[in-house]
């Protein structure tokens, strides 16, 4: 990466480069986002790109995290299944209507060197990374809000956070790869808060607890 000084072209070469491989990503995906592709959008040269970003990889990387939108936020009132219900939702809108975080779960499930973005140079490591956390954040932060409160220490037993980010969004994921143009989201919202919250609920915490069944002797 360049090196900072007092010289503005640095960073308005980086800015350019980023909002160039931003606008490829959103209107043709990670294999519209190639170095001479960003660079012909950019008008910046291909080492100046160098000095910014080692790699197609990390640059993309780059172009998602600017893409991400803000994670939804529960209520500060309500239920805890209506708190849940409200960030399951808007997870399914976000993924619903602008698909960036699924795409870029994909596209680091399927490993960031695949295709026509493999230009893989030493230090693209720190991009993708960087990416990775970030998505683990955005799911993990609204659910953090709702798991840490005191009503939930109330009513869950032990929650395992990333279990309950599969059980809470896996749904909503399954039905955008679906494809299907009817899927209800709203309703796979339901049903993903209703089963965290029997396998969760402090009721089924320890099945010791249930009454004993009658004992019948002969």
């Amino acid at each position: 990466m360049a090196a900072i000084t007092g010289d503005p072209r640095p960073a308005r070469s980086r800015a350019r480069l980023l909002e160039a491989a931003t606008t490829l990503l959103r209107t043709g995906g990670p294999s519209a986002v190639t170095i001479d592709a960003v660079t012909k959008t950019a008008n910046v040269a291909r080492a100046t790109l160098y000095r910014h970003f080692s790699s197609a990889n990390d640059l993309l990387a780059a172009a998602f995290t600017n893409l991400l939108q803000p994670a939804p936020m529960p209520p500060v009132e309500g239920s805890l299944r209506d708190r849940l219900l409200a960030v399951v939702v808007g997870w399914a809108e976000t993924i619903a209507e602008a698909p960036t975080l699924l795409t870029a779960m994909t596209w680091l499930a399927s490993g960031p060197d695949a295709g026509a973005t493999a230009d893989v140079r030493r230090g693209d490591s720190d991009a993708v990374g960087t990416l990775r956390q970030r998505i683990i954040q955005f799911y993990s932060v609204p659910f953090d809000a709702i798991l840490d409160s005191p009503s939930a220490r109330a009513e869950l037993r032990e929650v395992d956070r990333i279990e309950a980010i599969a059980l809470l969004i896996g749904p909503i994921i399954l039905g955008k790869l679906s494809t299907l143009a009817d899927f209800d989201y709203r309703r796979c919202a339901e049903a993903a808060v209703d089963g965290f919250l029997a396998v969760y609920g402090s009721r089924s915490a320890n099945p010791s607890t249930a009454p004993a069944a009658d004992q019948r002797t002969e």
